[in-house]
């Protein structure tokens, strides 16, 4: 899971500075990134803790992979589609303040 999770936020951080940098984002957008890799870190850090605690609970095999496949599967989706959500915050915000 620590793999997916770095590689997660590298492409969460990658897609907001891209999305921001292309929409000509403001120093303001541009805070709103660091919160925002803030808080996606926060939330990997209770995903990773949440593996350590499912490692040590003596569930089977198959259980373990059931749970991991739905949580890659949020994550993933998390990563992309926070990204993504850049797009109409920086078109609201352009609209907003020009």
């Amino acid at each position: 899971m620590s793999t997916h999770l770095a590689a997660a936020l590298v492409v969460f951080c990658l897609l907001q500075i891209f999305i921001v940098a292309k929409m000509g984002g403001s120093l303001l957008l541009h805070l709103g990134i660091i919160v925002a890799i803030g808080g996606f870190a926060v939330a990997a850090r209770g995903l990773e803790r949440r593996w350590e605690i499912l490692d040590r609970s003596g569930l089977s095999a198959h259980g373990l992979a059931v749970r991991f496949r739905r949580d890659l599967l949020q994550l993933w989706s998390a990563s992309i589609v926070g990204g993504l959500l850049w797009i109409p915050v920086a078109i609201i915000f352009r609209a907003l303040f020009g």
